[in-house]
């Protein structure tokens, strides 16, 4: 269900998602992903990176070193494409290999200085854009999308491990429909330069 204009129709369409089943729920969180997915990619700087290189190098700088077939699972690619992906980032001074301090047969991939001030740089640049769409955004939406922090790195945590406690799920009902609608208009009513298509998870 699309947001009504304005944050009174924004907060009627919270609470409408409050009091559906978890299957409809689940249907408008994912349909928000996806609106913010469209939203990060345009908020991103070009860099000559490729979506998967990105977000490699932004698990890298979250998790630490790591082996290579770990990656491919973590992003969702064949071993031997992030072969190419790694091979790449390597090239380009952002990553290197070295072996595992307690397995010497094992390599794994670290992110180097230089690949981390790109990582930065790109958060700084993403995070100025997004000050100015926060900008169009009244109080109340503000103050939902502060609250719904929480609640979507629980989400995210919850990908990664085991489900998240209810306190966290039910956090996630109140606030994430709101603020991801309300981001999402915001952008839209101030489209970004074309071409901004690279992020990073």
């Amino acid at each position: 269900m699309e947001a009504s204009e304005g944050s009174g129709g924004r907060s009627a369409d919270s609470k409408e998602y409050r009091e559906r089943p978890a299957e409809t729920l689940a249907a408008g969180v994912a349909a928000a992903l996806e609106r913010l997915i469209g939203l990060f990619r345009s908020l991103s700087p070009a860099s000559g990176l490729s979506l998967t290189s990105a977000a490699t190098l932004a698990t890298l700088d979250r998790s630490g070193p790591s082996r290579l077939t770990w990656l491919a699972g973590r992003e969702g690619v064949t071993q031997p494409a992030m072969t190419q992906v790694i091979a790449r980032l390597e090239n380009a001074g952002l990553v290197d290999r070295a072996a595992d301090p307690v397995d010497g047969r094992v390599v794994q991939v670290r992110i180097t200085a230089d690949g981390r001030a790109m990582l930065a740089g790109r958060r700084a640049m993403r995070a100025e854009r997004v000050a100015g769409l926060l900008d169009r955004l009244s109080p109340d939406e503000r103050a939902a999308l502060a609250a719904a922090l929480p609640a979507m790195d629980a989400l995210v945590n919850a990908e990664r491990a085991q489900p998240t406690a209810a306190g966290a799920l039910a956090d996630a009902e109140r606030a994430q429909p709101t603020a991801a609608g309300a981001l999402a208009d915001a952008e839209r009513a101030q489209p970004m330069a074309a071409g901004l298509t690279i992020g990073e998870r």
